[in-house]
């Protein structure tokens, strides 16, 4: 039977936009998913989060190498449409780089300069602080307990000019979500669809200097943030 729970007041407000029309969307053994009417997010409501622990426990278990070609190459969707619109000696950030940080070497290997931020395995706050020309989430977004104020703040570590550039799989629709690979991650709690994205584009463009969304492929996205 599908787990049901009865939402506490957090759950009728969206962790992205921070609207309140949400509705029930798909139920399974372990989770609710919700989704949002404004901003279409899908997201798991926060009393069926992991805990810190339980998350950190479930992502050691991941074994992606910087030297595993295959890895590499899944890297390279978000790698190749974001340099080729780089400077030379762009300035960088990976959020959420995890245990073996390997697009950061890419970038590296590519004349970039690049810092390092991760809860759990890069933990050094004060790179949240600089200011960048491209800041990369791969594999990261779906992750995000606070997606809102957690892009936001990105968001303002770019410089003009910049690129924000997030790999996660889109939603597609509902029927496609219930039978979807992606939701068995435990610690997968927010997912985007291509509607998600070009309200993050509007919402920030209407905030300051204009954010242009391109679709660099089926799960990659790339925002620049206009110049001066």
């Amino acid at each position: 039977m599908p787990r049901m729970c009865i939402p506490n007041s957090g759950d009728n407000v969206c962790p992205l936009c921070h609207g309140t029309g949400i509705a029930a969307y798909h139920a399974d053994k372990t989770r609710n998913y919700l989704h949002c009417h404004t901003c279409d997010l899908v997201f798991v409501p926060r009393g069926q989060h992991l805990s810190a622990g339980e998350e950190k426990a479930y992502y050691d278990l991941h074994e992606n190498q910087p030297d595993d070609p295959g890895y590499r190459r899944f890297l390279d969707r978000l790698f190749t449409p974001l340099n080729q619109r780089l400077p030379a000696a762009a300035k960088g950030l990976d959020f959420g780089c995890g245990p073996g940080p390997t697009l950061s070497r890419m970038f590296i290997e590519a004349g970039h300069e690049m810092a390092l931020y991760d809860p759990y395995y890069a933990p050094n706050e004060t790179v949240l602080s600089g200011a960048y020309d491209f800041i990369t989430l791969s594999e990261v977004a779906e992750h995000l307990a606070e997606p809102g104020r957690e892009l936001d703040q990105l968001w303002d570590r770019l410089a003009p000019g910049g690129w924000l550039s997030i790999m996660t799989k889109r939603v597609r629709d509902q029927g496609a979500f219930k039978t979807w690979h992606y939701i068995t991650d435990p610690t997968h709690i927010s997912y985007f669809s291509e509607a998600s994205f070009h309200w993050l584009a509007a919402h920030w463009s209407g905030m300051g200097p204009a954010a242009t969304l391109t679709i660099a492929g089926n799960d990659v996205v790339l925002i620049n943030k206009a110049g001066e």
